[in-house]
């Protein structure tokens, strides 16, 4: 039932929005040099490595051992990238990932594969979010753990949320996560 409502969603969703990723595309050509799309490895379900795609908002394309986390007024933003990101536009083409099969709607936020190493060492819970499929949202974003990893407590926080989520998954949970995930989606908080 979860993968079935995700496919419809997604799909429904690509199709809708097809002329926000065409004037988003745009912008990012007309602001600065590089892709525009962006990809990186991630882990996903039981601890597949999938490539993500996100609308490129930044100057650099990283996807190595060692990459820095966003931060707050973080120079490698673009400013087309800044909106993008603050309304999490950038996130969209992640539904394709979705449709794929690699992603859902709502699960554990995927990271960054050498995030994955650094975490997975210093946080024991941190691989029981590679239970379920990694989400566009999920109960750690509506929680308020998003923004500026600048503590372990604060991966810490997430981890947490992750994994409460794994082990009690249900679909009408995922609806509420859904229907929590709009109002902070137009509040802009914690994304940059």
């Amino acid at each position: 039932m979860k993968r079935a409502f995700d496919v419809v969603v997604a799909t429904a969703l690509l199709v809708a929005l097809f002329w926000a990723y065409a004037l988003i595309a745009v912008a990012i050509v007309l602001e600065s040099r590089g892709p525009v799309l962006f990809r990186q490895r991630r882990t996903g379900l039981n601890g597949k490595v999938f490539t993500i795609y996100k609308f490129r908002s930044m100057t650099v394309v990283e996807d190595g051992d060692v990459i820095a986390h966003a931060r707050k007024n973080d120079q490698r933003v673009t400013r087309v990238g800044a909106f993008i990101r603050q309304t999490s536009l950038d996130e969209m083409p992640q539904l394709l990932n979705v449709i794929l099969g690699d992603m859902s709607l709502v699960g554990p936020r995927p990271h960054a594969l050498a995030h994955d190493t650094h975490y997975g060492a210093l946080l024991p819970r941190y691989h029981e979010r590679f239970a379920v499929r990694p989400g566009l949202t999920g109960l750690a974003q509506v929680q308020g753990h998003r923004g500026e990893i600048h503590q372990l407590e604060c991966m810490a926080r997430r981890v947490q949320a992750d994994a409460e989520y794994a082990a009690r998954w249900s679909f009408f949970g995922d609806l509420a996560i859904m229907a929590r995930t709009v109002p902070l989606l137009l509040a802009r908080t914690n994304a940059y």
